[in-house]
């Protein structure tokens, strides 16, 4: 997942140079940001509940090799669009599968391990912009996609040796979109899609933003990397306190101040200005951004743990897919100030619709080391 993930967070270092090289406008790479989730979304729903699910990571590893190949290899815009549905189609087929895996095989202790499996995401996503910014300037931007495609390569084997008990029966689930109709499952959906709504908007405006306010390469290359130090280490103790607080009390806690904090980047004058403000933030979602994951594994069945992580993940790659492309054709049309408002105000309104939803679990938690199982 780590692999996987910097897959992700490779370009979000590289995008103004993606527009000062290639002259790719903000709008356009925003799209680019954006259809790599869209495709998550469109291969997480098709295989929510495939019961082969070593077969599922491995073919889901190998999209994400390709498209990063291929992004490395292009220089225009229809090519870089391609690669990165590739990778966005093998990224989402393999995520709930690795959940699936780790959630059954230690069900007891599922707050630990979702946070650790977040905090997982989170380092990839942290060292993708890394490489990024070293490798950039001395080798081209072609660099950081093969060294992420290749790191990929190497880890596979030595994943796939790692036994897993496989159901020899297909489910007869194809799609799992039937547990929309579990309220508090719709509502824990939607407050995993705020959040990523919110990466989608804070990846998109990261580089383009800094670029613009004439921010140094350093601080703008060591922002991105920084802010993911504190999910790396806050998550599996988030994912703790999220079984025990209860994740839908903690979450809220977590995005409401999540979305003020997107308003006030709009305001902010200067680059060292953001990066402060942006270790903040990092701090609070290491420690609540692991809740909806945490509530998903409360109110589903053990049965249904893919299906539903399927879809959430689903929902968080559609919203921030929208939310990337909709804040890169605001920063472009009108400005650093609307693009982040109108970000926080699709925040808002997600996290008041999912806490709504959630009413009748809003106490649910469990004591660690509690069976998790309905």
């Amino acid at each position: 997942m780590a692999a996987l993930a910097a897959g992700y967070g490779v370009l979000f270092t590289i995008v103004a140079d993606f527009r000062d090289e290639y002259g790719i406008s903000e709008t356009a790479i925003g799209f680019v940001i954006g259809l790599g989730f869209i495709a998550g979304f469109l291969s997480q729903i098709e295989l929510t509940d495939v019961d082969a699910l070593v077969t599922v990571v491995f073919i889901g590893v190998l999209g994400s090799v390709a498209g990063l190949l291929l992004m490395a290899l292009s220089t225009t815009l229809t090519p870089i669009l391609i690669g990165r549905f590739i990778s966005g189609i093998g990224i989402g087929a393999a995520s709930p599968a690795v959940k699936r895996i780790v959630i059954l095989a230690d069900p007891d202790n599922l707050g630990q391990n979702m946070g650790r499996l977040l905090a997982a995401d989170v380092f990839g996503f942290a060292t993708g912009p890394a490489i990024s910014a070293i490798l950039v300037g001395p080798f081209g931007i072609p660099a950081p996609f093969v060294v992420v495609a290749a790191i990929t390569l190497i880890l596979l084997p030595i994943v796939a040796r790692v036994p897993v008990q496989e159901s020899v029966e297909q489910s007869e689930h194809r799609f799992a979109l039937d547990l929309l109709r579990i309220r508090p499952f719709a509502g824990a959906a939607i407050l995993g899609a705020v959040a990523f709504a919110m990466i989608g908007a804070f990846d998109a405006l990261w580089d383009v933003v800094h670029k613009d306010l004439g921010t140094t390469d350093w601080i703008a290359n060591l922002g991105i990397t920084l802010f993911g130090l504190p999910l790396i280490f806050l998550g599996p103790p988030g994912g703790r306190l999220a079984q025990t607080f209860g994740p839908f009390k903690l979450s809220s806690i977590g995005l409401l101040f999540a979305s003020g904090i997107m308003c006030l980047y709009g305001f902010l004058p200067s680059g060292g200005l953001i990066f402060t403000v942006a270790m903040v933030h990092a701090v609070s979602d290491g420690l609540t951004i692991s809740s909806a994951g945490v509530a998903v594994g409360m109110v589903v069945p053990a049965d249904r743990q893919a299906g539903a992580h399927g879809v959430v993940g689903a929902a968080q790659a559609v919203s921030a897919g929208v939310m990337a492309a909709m804040t890169g054709a605001l920063y472009e049309a009108y400005g650093q100030t609307t693009a982040y408002v109108a970000a926080a105000a699709v925040m808002l309104v997600m996290t008041l619709t999912g806490l709504w939803l959630a009413r009748s679990a809003w106490d649910i938690s469990r004591p660690i080391g509690s069976s998790v199982n309905n």
